[in-house]
C-alpha cells in the first residue's frame, strides 16, 4: 500500500479564498443522491457548491435529487472536474447547504456520518481511528458502506456546542482492509480538507462567470 506525504491543511492561500464567507444557511439536509449512466452514489451540498467524487461517471450529465423539508426535488446538472478526483456540478436552484469545516478531525474525535438509502437517511456517530500505515481520516468500517457502494460519498461531519449544524469535513471514499500485527481490520477511508478545499477555488472562479437562474417553480 502506498503511504500518502503528509501535507499542511493550511496554506495562506486557502485561509484567503476561506475568510470571505461569513455565516451560513440552517440546513434541511444537504446530503444529495446523484445518479449517472455509470449508477449511483452520494455527494454533498455545501457554502461552496455541490461535491462528489465521481465514482459512477467523471464528464457527462446526472440528475442529482436532494431533500428539502417539504419533500424531494431532482436537478439535470453537467458533471465538472475540480481536481484531485473532486467532482462538482452547479444545479440551477440552490440546494441546502453545509457549512465547510477546514479543521481535520484528529484521531479520537467523534465524527457523524450521514448517507441516504433512497428518501431514508441514516447517521452514525463514530470515533476518528488511527494506523501506522495510513495518514489522513480513518474510521471504523459501518455496514451501511461496507454492503452498499451506492453509500460512497456519504458526508463526514463535526457537530460543535455553539454551531447550530455540523460541519461539512469530508467524503467516505472506500473500505480498505489492513492487516497488522496478523489482525485483520476494515476501516472507512474519508476524502477530508487536504482535497476539498480545491472545491473553494473552484467556486470563487465560477461565480466570476455564472448567475444563478430564475425558476418560478423554486422560491
Amino acid at each position: 500500500m502506498q503511504q500518502r506525504v503528509p501535507i499542511p491543511v493550511f496554506t495562506l492561500a486557502l485561509l484567503a479564498l476561506a475568510a470571505g464567507c461569513t455565516g451560513y444557511r440552517t440546513i434541511a439536509d444537504p446530503t444529495l443522491l446523484i445518479e449517472t449512466q455509470g449508477g449511483a452514489e452520494l455527494g454533498v451540498s455545501t457554502e461552496y457548491g455541490v461535491v462528489f467524487l465521481g465514482r459512477t461517471a467523471q464528464a457527462g450529465n446526472a440528475q442529482i435529487t436532494t431533500w428539502f423539508g417539504d419533500g424531494l426535488q431532482t436537478e439535470s446538472v453537467a458533471i465538472e472536474p475540480v481536481g484531485s478526483g473532486i467532482f462538482t456540478a452547479e444545479p440551477e436552484i440552490r440546494f441546502p447547504e453545509a457549512r465547510m469545516s477546514f479543521v481535520e478531525p484528529k484521531p479520537g474525535d467523534e465524527v457523524i456520518v450521514i448517507g441516504r438509502h433512497g428518501s431514508k437517511k441514516w447517521e452514525r456517530k463514530v470515533t476518528v481511528r488511527q494506523h501506522p500505515r495510513v495518514d489522513g481520516i480513518l474510521l471504523p468500517a459501518l455496514d451501511e458502506v461496507e454492503k452498499a457502494p451506492d453509500q460512497i460519498g456519504a458526508g463526514v461531519f463535526v457537530a460543535r456546542e455553539d454551531e447550530a449544524n455540523p460541519a461539512f469535513v469530508g467524503l467516505v471514499s472506500g473500505v480498505l482492509t489492513l492487516t497488522e500485527g496478523g489482525k485483520t481490520e476494515n476501516f472507512l477511508t474519508v476524502v477530508g480538507m487536504r482535497d476539498l478545499w480545491r472545491l473553494v477555488a473552484h467556486r470563487r472562479e465560477l461565480e466570476r462567470t455564472r448567475k444563478r437562474v430564475y425558476r418560478e417553480d423554486v422560491q
